[in-house]
């Protein structure tokens, strides 16, 4: 097993430390759940993204979408075989599939879709404006307070 000493880091930073939780996360997966389904993270400009899931044979009731404390989780569950059917091969996966991904600050869900057998989910980046920068005008005068603040990119 693999372990991060990343108590160097929280020396000097403020706000990072559920990134220990997020290498704890990652260093526990199991590879095999990793690959199926298949599925695409696609950056689409520059504040949006797209998860694209590969998911053949499930409809749009067989699949969940959550987003919970900054972790989007997709969950299929697959439909039970109604028909005694013997496979001479069966190629076609099937079976329940969860899958989560953790999600930066302010990153939003916009929405998901099927279609054509695939399972598209959008994300966009908003920034609140109080987190933006801002620029500050330095005034004239030996007053305090008299600067202005606008909300210009800095």
């Amino acid at each position: 097993m693999r372990t991060f000493d990343l108590s160097p880091l929280f020396r000097a930073t403020v706000g990072f430390d559920n990134l220990s939780r997020i290498f704890d996360t990652v260093t526990r997966l199991d590879e095999a759940q990793v690959s199926y389904p298949p599925y695409n993270i696609a950056k689409n400009g520059a504040d949006n993204y797209r998860i694209t899931f590969a998911v053949a044979g499930f409809g749009e009731s067989d699949i969940d979408v959550q987003v919970e404390n900054n972790t989007l989780t997709v969950k299929g569950k697959s439909a039970a075989d109604t028909e005694d059917v013997t496979y001479l091969h069966r190629g076609i996966a099937g079976r329940s599939f969860e899958r989560r991904f953790e999600l930066a600050d302010h990153i939003q869900v916009v929405g998901a879709r099927m279609e054509n057998g695939l399972l598209h989910i959008d994300l966009k980046r908003e920034i609140p404006e109080a987190l933006k920068p801002r620029r500050v005008q330095v005034a004239s005068g030996s007053t305090p307070g008299n600067a202005a603040l606008t909300s210009k990119a800095a």
